[in-house]
């Protein structure tokens, strides 16, 4: 018999399936970024510059694979590297003035899809749905120790 969490994963899975923003490859035909990009820029524009170290740790991933996306992502302009700016040893990333541009723009386009998609929901249900995205998502975070922090 299924259950209300059966419900979830079959949406949820669909959701993926769309998935508005990107396409194979990380990159919707439409899209200023790839999906890498996009999350490595929000979470340094939130939290600040980072070092390896401390995105592989907020993003559970590997130093490797965080090297490869930040090496693209400075290539691209999008970040840079700087002095730790509290005097620590390693070197830290920072966003660019373009990165920051792409990724505003990028938000821009991610929110106007949304908006095609809701149109014809009531305010009420789009905060509300939002709250519960939110709460899925600190979910989610409580279990992998991992919080994301939100502006």
């Amino acid at each position: 018999m299924a259950g209300p969490t059966d419900d979830v994963e079959y949406e949820q899975m669909l959701l993926w399936r769309h998935d508005l923003a990107y396409h194979r490859g990380g990159r919707h035909a439409n899209a200023l970024l790839e999906r890498s990009a996009y999350i490595l820029l929000s979470r340094i524009r939130v939290q600040g510059p980072m070092t390896i170290g401390e995105l592989s740790d907020a993003f559970g991933l590997d130093s490797s694979t965080l090297n490869r996306q930040t090496a693209a992502a400075t290539r691209a302009g999008l970040t840079e590297r700087i002095a730790d700016p509290e005097g620590g040893m390693a070197r830290k990333f920072r966003i660019t003035d373009k990165g920051a541009r792409l990724l505003d723009e990028e938000r821009d386009r991610v929110v106007r899809a949304l908006d095609q998609v809701m149109n014809d929901w009531p305010d009420e249900d789009i905060a509300a749905y939002a709250t519960y995205l939110k709460r899925f998502n600190t979910g989610i975070e409580r279990i992998s120790k991992r919080p994301w922090p939100r502006p």
